[in-house]
């Protein structure tokens, strides 16, 4: 048996310093990484040893489904059949917006791929996505490459690995999906919509799905990132927090230069040029909160309330202590800790700098980068832009933080694709159109979400959608963060995300006892 660490990685504050000049590199959605300590597996029935879990195989993927005589790619995978028995199904996850090796645990019981592998006696499968990691149709990042670094291509890399792909394994030259074996489609966050979307594209491809904190919604405006934050986290903070943000904004937007460097001197960024870059650099804490989870207690936005809240041994009551505490807490937290060793050698006004064209960054197009690869889809797909909430909300960030700060980037980032802003980057591909975004009339998948997930208000479970599910199209809510249903230590920290995942379990039961091969 495989012994693993659960490591929940703080994405946001992790990626900052290796995208000094891209902050929105900080607000995509994600997997948790699980660390294996050991990768030893054995057969569950027969004691066979296996190959260890973190051997990599490849897989000729179409580098064009539109045009397959281009030829083809090596996409990586990884593979575990430790309880896999003829007849059973194949769990396949796709590992989304990164380096898929880092995801490997997700192929043990420790997370509910593993464990519905070994329920169903299936073996498990881990694909990296298309343009991450090592797996590249292309060997560079540039946008002539990502012609084909789309939502279409990346559905398409599922059917034609399920159709076509012999898994190193006894019988795994058998398995093709529809007509072989029953196929289970997993996804978490950006790989969990892509879930949907394929099920939606591809029907009857796949027995089942399980979609975690599937941003199925496109949202360019999406502001309301914030808003699970400002409801789960103490009162006290939120107002101070608030109350600071509106401070800061009227200084800055009040033409009063003195006053505005006196502001940016306080926290030793005086030499930062743009007030939207500086506004931004607020905003960095509260989006740790993803990361968080209910079975590891903790995070760099409680200390960053303590640090707020607690004054001589006193913590403030719901209102917060008000103006003058809080600014005075977040100068002296960010100066004295969060910004320490943040950005390396580079000086703190060239860290936070989003108007340097010629910083190198933005031109980097070396293979297994992360940043630019996901900025692509979001500037061409997504958008997501977690910007300040409209001036009659609340709001834990500056409303200087507008969608024309993150598409001014996409420029930046991409001037072959963007002559100028404003762009309207979501016309490109209409995602919500395509694939019917928070209506998506898709069967077969089991939709679960926490109320405690800044992305929920892109998820079926956003406040005001229409779509109450179906015994087809279950949604399942649970009080967890960002994908924590994923993981069985989150279902033993609380009922309601294990209710969750027992009743998902349920719902793939049934599918894959009514599923018949192809003829």
């Amino acid at each position: 048996m495989a012994r693993l660490t659960i490591s929940f990685v703080p994405f946001l504050l992790a990626g900052f310093v290796s995208a000094v000049a891209s902050p929105w590199s900080l607000s995509r959605p994600g997997m948790r990484q699980i660390d294996v300590v050991a990768h030893e597996v054995w057969h569950k029935t027969n004691g066979t040893k296996l190959p260890p879990l973190n051997t990599t195989y490849y897989f000729d993927q179409l580098i064009d489904h539109d045009n397959p005589s281009l030829g083809t790619f090596k996409q990586r995978y990884w593979l575990s059949y430790q309880h896999y028995e003829p007849g059973g199904p194949i769990v396949l996850m796709n590992g989304g917006e990164g380096d898929a090796s880092s995801l490997i645990g997700y192929l043990t019981n420790l997370t509910m791929v593993g464990y519905t592998a070994e329920q169903f006696k299936g073996a498990a499968v881990l694909l990296e996505h298309r343009f991450f990691g090592e797996s590249n149709p292309y060997p560079d990042l540039f946008v002539k490459s990502f012609r084909v670094h789309t939502i279409e291509q990346a559905i398409n890399d599922h059917e034609y690995f399920v159709k076509n792909v012999h898994l190193p394994m006894p019988g795994g030259d058998h398995v093709s999906a529809p007509n072989e074996a029953a196929w289970i489609l997993f996804g978490g966050s950006y790989s969990g919509a892509l879930t949907s979307f394929t099920m939606t594209r591809k029907p009857g491809l796949f027995a089942a799905g399980y979609a975690s904190s599937a941003v199925v919604q496109a949202r360019s405006d999406y502001w309301a990132y914030y808003e699970p934050i400002r409801e789960y986290l103490a009162p006290n903070c939120t107002a101070d927090i608030e109350a600071v943000v509106n401070y800061m904004d009227g200084v800055l937007t009040s033409g009063n230069a003195s006053a505005i460097k006196s502001l940016k001197d306080s926290f030793g960024l005086g030499a930062v040029e743009h007030n939207d870059d500086f506004a931004w650099i607020f905003a960095n804490v509260p989006q740790s909160w993803q990361s968080y989870a209910l079975s590891i207690p903790g995070g760099p936005m409680f200390e960053f309330c303590d640090a707020m809240e607690v004054k001589d041994g006193k913590v403030s009551g719901p209102n917060g202590w008000g103006l003058d505490h809080a600014l005075a807490a977040w100068i002296d937290y960010y100066n004295s800790t969060y910004f320490a060793g943040l950005c390396g050698s580079t000086p703190l006004s060239s860290c936070f700098s989003s108007y340097d064209t010629q910083d190198r960054s933005w031109s980097n197009t070396t293979m297994n980068n992360w940043i630019r690869s996901w900025n692509w889809l979001t500037c061409t797909q997504f958008g997501f832009w977690h910007d300040g909430a409209p001036a009659d909300r609340p709001s834990l960030v500056s409303r200087l933080i507008t969608p024309a700060y993150f598409e001014r980037q996409c420029k930046n980032n991409f001037p072959e694709a963007f002559s100028s802003p404003p762009v309207t980057f979501l016309d490109a591909m209409d995602v919500n159109k395509q694939y019917g975004g928070w209506n998506t009339t898709v069967e077969r998948v089991v939709f679960l979400n926490g109320r405690r997930d800044p992305w929920r208000e892109a998820t079926v479970a956003a406040d005001g959608t229409t779509n109450p599910g179906s015994e087809l199209q279950p949604h399942l809510l649970g009080d967890g963060y960002h994908t924590g249903d994923t993981i069985i230590a989150e279902g033993l920290a609380n009922p309601s995300v294990r209710a969750a995942q027992q009743q998902a379990l349920q719902y793939i039961g049934k599918w894959l006892a009514d599923w018949k091969p192809s003829s």
